[in-house]
């Protein structure tokens, strides 16, 4: 029987043990390994082609993904999809609008999606230092845990971390979630100047604050950052 073996992208590292296998934000495979053939790269492709098939749909349904700025697509706001409208200004105008109602609108002459994306993090990034400071406070009162510093950034993989020193950083583009999830977030972190690690201490402390923290933790695996 013919298999058909799925295109990938292939990045030989000589540094590398082992093959390794994941995807980009639109689902395509790439493969990291070693100098190997081609036959050990498609021994592989077959004995993973079930992971990789469910491993895709996965990522393809998470929500909030990289945008590509068209009519009618869908921008993530606490939770909730807004539509997005573009319109098309000749007088060098640039706004991005936002209501509950309406969703999100960009009026600019030109379509430049990569700039887009800048204004829409500077947004998410303005939400984010209006709202999370407040809570990044009352929980740090209710867990009697402060951070040394508290900052935002723009993050690939992750929503929140904390430095040994105990500052801690959020990614802004936790807007898109709601805000329950984003609570979670902030209550995970803190609770990291306690316990570094993942162990069995660290998820007590967690679950002393937030016992419903499971299925926030399942959401938020249902969101792209």
């Amino acid at each position: 029987m013919l298999q058909i073996l799925p295109s990938y992208k292939h990045i030989i590292n000589p540094r590398l043990k082992y093959i390794y296998l994941s995807f980009d934000e639109d689902g395509g495979l790439i493969i990291k390994s070693p100098k190997v053939t081609q036959r050990q790269i498609e021994k592989l492709l077959i004995k993973k082609a079930g992971w990789i098939t469910k491993s895709r749909q996965k990522l393809l349904a998470k929500k909030g993904k990289t945008l590509r700025f068209e009519e009618g697509e869908e921008i993530y706001f606490m939770g909730r999809a807004f539509p997005l409208t573009l319109n098309i200004s000749f007088d060098h105008k640039f706004s991005l609008d936002f209501t509950m109602q309406e969703g999100f609108s960009i009026t600019s002459e030109s379509y430049d999606p990569d700039y887009f994306q800048q204004r829409l993090d500077h947004f998410y990034k303005l939400q984010a230092l209006e709202i999370v400071p407040q809570l990044v406070e009352y929980y740090s009162q209710q867990m009697q845990l402060f951070p040394s510093k508290v900052s935002f950034r723009k993050a690939k993989t992750r929503w929140g971390s904390c430095s040994n020193k105990n500052s801690i950083s959020l990614n802004y583009r936790m807007m898109k979630l709601p805000l329950d999830i984003i609570k979670y977030i902030i209550v995970h972190e803190l609770a990291h100047i306690e316990h570094k690690d993942h162990q069995k201490k660290f998820w007590n402390l967690v679950a002393s604050t937030m016992p419903s923290y499971e299925e926030y933790e399942a959401q938020l695996k249902t969101y792209h950052p």
